[in-house]
């Protein structure tokens, strides 16, 4: 896991930064905090979208405790206001509803 006391994501190696990451080795090779930065894209002062997302993570515990959550609990993070709480709640719907069409389908 990539600690919080990183101010920026420009400080990693552009190899280890999670966009860049994705690209050169996939999706399925990123650590879920990486894969939540993605969706968060940017930081706050003084705390990296990695920070937010280890944040994330260690409140809820995992992407299911992410996924039940509404807006205004994953507001309650620092560094989480409107936008990025919507995106990680649309984020988690699009999952649910892949899932409800994968199992209609069986």
């Amino acid at each position: 896991m990539i600690k919080n006391r990183m101010k920026k994501i420009k400080d990693l190696p552009q190899d280890q930064r999670p966009r860049e990451k994705l690209l050169k080795y996939g999706a399925e090779n990123l650590t879920d905090t990486e894969l939540i930065a993605i969706l968060l894209r940017t930081g706050t002062r003084g705390k990296s979208a990695i920070g937010i997302a280890n944040e994330l993570l260690d409140n809820f515990g995992s992407f299911k405790g992410l996924a039940g959550k509404n807006i205004s609990e994953i507001q309650k993070i620092k560094g989480i206001k409107g936008a990025k709480a919507i995106t990680i709640a649309a984020t988690f719907e699009i999952i649910r509803r892949v899932v409800n069409q994968i199992l209609d389908e069986k």
